[in-house]
């Protein structure tokens, strides 16, 4: 038995890039901030920023071109993959992805404020997933 699951909170580094493919496949990518805080050895605060790259497909891949930005707050859930390819030096290159699942906008509206206006009404826990429909109700986190 194996499992390959990501749970992340955090907030979009930069403008989603959107890609629309040949094959009327839409692919997004962007940057996902994660950042922890902790007391050190000498009991002050540090903080730790883990940047993700974050992968989405079709329907989801659409909803992101429309609803995210930089400085959104995302709860992502997905699962982890490594991509490997040549480069042009012909070197072996790695990249640690997220392939987004299912992504809820967290935050106040006014933080999502840069949305485009063919937003809903309040994008508040939102629910964006793989795999709905467009008429499928947006659900709330489950905790």
């Amino acid at each position: 038995m194996s499992l390959n699951k990501v749970m992340l909170i955090g907030n979009v580094g930069k403008d989603p890039d959107i890609r629309h493919l040949e094959n009327d496949a839409v692919v997004a990518n962007f940057t996902l901030a994660t950042t922890e805080r902790y007391r050190d050895k000498s009991g002050n605060w540090q903080e730790q920023t883990e940047w993700h790259n974050i992968v989405c497909w079709r329907a989801l891949a659409e909803r992101v071109e429309k609803y995210v930005r930089k400085g959104t707050q995302l709860f992502v859930e997905g699962k982890i993959r490594t991509r490997e390819w040549v480069d042009q030096s012909e070197q072996k290159r790695y990249a640690i992805e997220i392939l987004a699942d299912s992504i809820q906008l967290l935050g106040k509206r006014t933080d999502n404020a840069g949305l485009q206006q063919s937003r809903p009404q309040d994008t508040r826990n939102a629910g964006l997933k793989s795999d709905e429909s467009e008429e499928e109700p947006l659900d709330d986190l489950p905790f």
